[in-house]
Order: C-alpha cells, then sequence, then structure tokens
C-alpha cells in the first residue's frame, strides 16, 4: 500500500506534521470508522470518519468521530441551512476523487466547504482517512482545521 496519497501530499505541503497508520480494511465491515480504530489499536472517538452530505442541495464534508452518528439538524444549522442528508456514495465518489472507505477531507478533487464536530477539538492528536482504503493519517485537530479551512461545529446526536 502507497504511504503517499493526495491527501499526504496535500498535508505535507501545508507543512502539516502527521504520522500514518496502515490496517487491512475490510469492505463488509458494518461501520467503517469502528472497524480502522479497532485494527489500528485507537480509540473509537479518537478516529474521525469523513462522511459527504448535502445542505440545502450544496456538497459539504462532515468529520465526526467513528462511534458517533450525524445529526442532519446541527449540520443543517452549522452551514446555516434548513436541511442536510447524506450524499449518495457514488456521488461522494465523483465529487472527492475517492472510494467510499477511503475518503479524505483533505486533497479532494474539489475542496468542499467542511465542518469538524467541535469535540474533536479537545483531543492532542486525532485520526481521519489518509486518501486510500487502510489508511489513516494521525494530527492535530487544530492543523486539519486550519489546512481545511474549516469550522467546529457540534455535528453528532446526543
Amino acid at each position: 500500500m502507497s504511504k503517499t496519497t493526495r491527501a499526504t501530499q496535500v498535508l505535507t505541503k501545508a507543512g502539516i506534521s502527521f504520522t500514518t497508520a496502515t490496517y487491512d480494511y475490510d469492505p463488509n465491515a458494518e461501520r467503517i470508522g469502528l472497524q480502522a480504530a479497532e485494527a489500528i489499536g485507537a480509540e473509537p472517538h479518537l478516529v474521525l470518519k469523513t462522511l459527504m452530505a448535502e445542505v440545502d442541495g450544496k456538497a459539504v464534508c462532515v468529520v465526526v468521530p467513528s462511534d458517533h452518528e450525524v445529526s442532519m439538524k446541527k449540520l443543517a444549522a452549522a452551514f446555516g441551512g434548513k436541511s442536510a442528508q447524506m450524499m449518495k456514495p457514488d456521488n461522494a465518489e465523483r465529487a472527492t476523487g475517492y472510494h467510499v472507505g477511503g475518503i479524505s477531507p483533505f486533497g479532494q478533487k474539489k475542496q468542499m466547504p467542511t465542518a469538524i464536530e467541535i469535540q474533536a477539538m479537545g483531543h492532542d492528536l486525532v485520526y481521519m482517512n489518509g486518501g486510500q482504503r487502510g489508511l489513516q493519517v494521525r494530527l492535530s485537530p487544530r492543523d486539519a482545521l486550519s489546512v481545511l479551512k474549516a469550522i467546529a461545529a457540534p455535528l453528532v446526536s446526543e
């Protein structure tokens, strides 16, 4: 497996400090983020999953802990919209240039407006998808927020 992806290239070019963790991706896992956390030996709340959604019909990227679900109401509010829904997998792949299970918030074909769950900001280091199935990057959530020009907002269901 290559540890050089569009995602890692974006981080390197931006001067962001990160490490990588690889694991055997299980395409049949019920919840991919939780499978990744278990495979790399990390707490599930520290492994953030990248989801693609639409707020009022516009594509957005959402990064939340793998052991939580996104609240569509909170997601819409975070982007000043009225309604939100998850993007269909085919559309997410076309929009990002990544395969489902390997969608990273970094290095997407076109950078989408991005929101990161505010709880993640309370940790020194978190994991995010590194741009391919079975690859995670470990970095500061504040660095991720900066390089993505993202917002930190409450996004998960209680």
